[in-house]
């Protein structure tokens, strides 16, 4: 169904400018009231959150104005083109919950009309075959202050030309020994009209034509023409290609082909995170992080492996909205959206951390309970689960401190706590190791009359810790992830210094003496939990195994950085 102008309209301010452009074309029935839309990545690597916001615009915009859109992969660079990520982008959008049905292309499907578009514009005297090498070439091209000089092959006659283009095709000369450029205007203010190159020497197999073709075709020759052909209504790209557009429109308006309307937006770009697959393929090859889909990285499949859900990054991709101007979003926007999705999915569990171990001594040595414990506190059709409760339990290390400050309302000696849907403890007795002085056990005595967490004399006490059964408890690994670098820009480093100095050497840890609850001991690999006071936490599919799940941390359930920012 197509969205009515206009309502649109009276609600203008609520709407992005591209929504506004649409509205004002199909109230003048441009394209027919038809928008079609489409997705270009580049099969060179892994999708990023960057990504999941065209995604979501492209698709999003199809879908509510009842048009359609295409996935084409612009493949024209066989050099650092590879079927997995082709592969990887399309499970990517699927898994955000688009899809593109049977409109899926590629540019190199169009490689011999693009071709037979080059000669067209040869024969028009608008291209011409250039001999400068790549470094004479960008000398020719001038400065922002000054014009560019015309390349010693540019008034080539047009029978020339085309032998020599023919020539080049039939693979006669070596790479990067000639070009095709176009013959636009070298004192062109924009340096991208300067007789950009439209095809280059390039003797490599190609991942779908084989050896079809030595020359391929560039970004900005294939691009809008492939927009054309596929009769795409709106061009949507990020602002690094708006002063590509006039080249866009000179191509289109040359060849007298349909012609679509090219519409930048602003890119994506978040705190604490760099967005360049150059930049990732660095991390992934220097062993900075453990692949394309480690869990610190901003690419689709890391966030997905850390626990983010798809509901999410859509809701993040709303809320940051699409405007004009670049400008960086806090990452804690996304962790947020983060948060609120799981808060309403995720069953709640305990786990323990760094474990201390606590004996209650008045507890019958032999004796066990089933507690009952609410899945979701506020969801009631989400159940309950029993929990086991015995003498000996583990807390978290930190819920206890011998020598407590003042408003410490956790665990310390002569002082009482609740535990977690079972009774009131009081602290009677610290264990130490004699040689290093460290804690390594607690005695606590229970009230039997509090169980549940309710004292009936109604007395109250500050402070409610988690805890699991030491004799239940199921060992597993947990992974704390944490910001891959250290600075809110990582470009932002030391003179003669890479990014890589900016990297958070905390960004993981990896603890090996977790406890959980038993009924996590057959965690199901994909699932989310909320491990009450610690976090959200996601079993990973790719490390844990039957019996033994990996939980990774997706997420605090605060902010905790933003705490460090302001103290700082």
């Amino acid at each position: 169904m197509k969205s009515d102008p206009s309502n649109s309209a009276s609600n203008s301010q609520s709407r992005h400018f591209i929504q506004q452009m649409i509205d004002t074309d199909n109230a003048t029935a441009k394209h027919a009231g038809r928008v079609h839309t489409r997705f270009p990545p580049e099969p060179n690597g892994y999708l990023h959150i960057g990504h999941a916001k065209s995604i979501c615009l492209n698709f999003g915009l199809a879908a509510e104005y009842g048009g359609l859109c295409n996935l084409r992969f612009d493949d024209t660079n066989p050099t650092k083109e590879e079927q997995e990520y082709i592969d990887s982008i399309k499970n990517d959008i699927r898994w955000l919950g688009f899809d593109w049905g049977d409109r899926e292309y590629y540019a190199s499907d169009y490689f011999e009309q693009l071709y037979q578009w080059a000669v067209q514009l040869i024969r028009a005297g608008q291209a011409y075959v250039c001999d400068l090498t790549a470094e004479d070439t960008r000398e020719h091209r001038g400065t922002l202050t000054e014009p560019g000089t015309n390349s010693p092959y540019r008034d080539r006659t047009v029978e020339e030309n085309l032998d020599l283009f023919e020539r080049m095709n039939a693979g006669e000369f070596p790479n990067g020994s000639r070009t095709l450029r176009a013959k636009i205007d070298m004192a062109s203010p924009n340096l991208n009209m300067r007789d950009p190159v439209m095809y280059r020497i390039l003797h490599a197999s190609h991942h779908r034509t084989g050896d079809a073709w030595c020359i391929y075709p560039m970004y900005d020759w294939a691009h809008g023409q492939s927009d054309s052909i596929e009769r795409i209504t709106h061009s949507i790209c990020t602002l690094e290609f708006e002063n590509h557009r006039p080249l866009y429109d000179w191509y289109l308006d040359a060849l007298g082909v349909y012609h679509p309307q090219q519409i930048e937006f602003a890119r994506l770009n978040l705190t604490y995170t760099v967005m360049s697959k150059r930049k990732f393929l660095l991390l992934v090859k220097e062993g900075k992080v453990e692949g394309w889909d480690d869990p610190r990285m901003p690419t689709i499949q890391g966030l997905r492996r850390r626990g983010y859900t798809p509901e999410a990054i859509r809701a993040f991709c709303t809320a940051i909205g699409v405007a004009k101007f670049n400008s960086t979003i806090d990452v804690s926007v996304l962790e947020e959206c983060l948060r609120e999705d799981l808060n309403e999915r995720a069953p709640r569990a305990m786990a323990v951390l760094r474990p201390l171990k606590v004996v209650i001594d008045n507890y019958p040595e032999d004796e066990d309970e089933l507690l009952e414990a609410a899945n979701h506190p506020l969801n009631p059709a989400m159940g309950s689960r029993q929990v086991a409760f015995s003498r000996e339990l583990y807390i978290e290390r930190d819920d206890f401190m011998e020598l407590p400050p003042k408003k410490f309302f956790r665990l310390a000696p002569g002082q009482e706590v609740r535990l977690r849907y079972a009774y009131f403890v009081t602290c009677t007795d610290v264990v130490k190791d004699p040689t290093t002085g460290a804690i390594t056990e607690i005695h606590c005595t229970y009230d039997p009359d509090t169980r549940g967490g309710n004292a009936p004399d109604g007395r109250k006490v500050k402070g409610t810790i988690h805890w699991v059964s030491a004799k239940h408890a199921v060992d597993v690994e947990i992974r704390l992830y944490d910001h891959l670098f250290r600075k809110e820009n990582p470009d932002d480093v030391p003179d003669g210094e890479d990014f890589f100095v900016n990297l958070n050497p905390n960004s993981l840890e990896i603890l090996l003496d977790g406890k959980v609850e038993a009924s996590l001991g057959d965690a199901e690999p994909g699932s989310h939990y909320q491990f009450e006071r610690l976090g959200y936490f996601y079993v990973d599919p790719k490390t844990s195994t039957p019996g033994r799940p990996v939980f990774n941390r997706t997420t605090t359930l605060r902010d905790t950085w933003a705490k460090l920012k302001e103290k700082n």
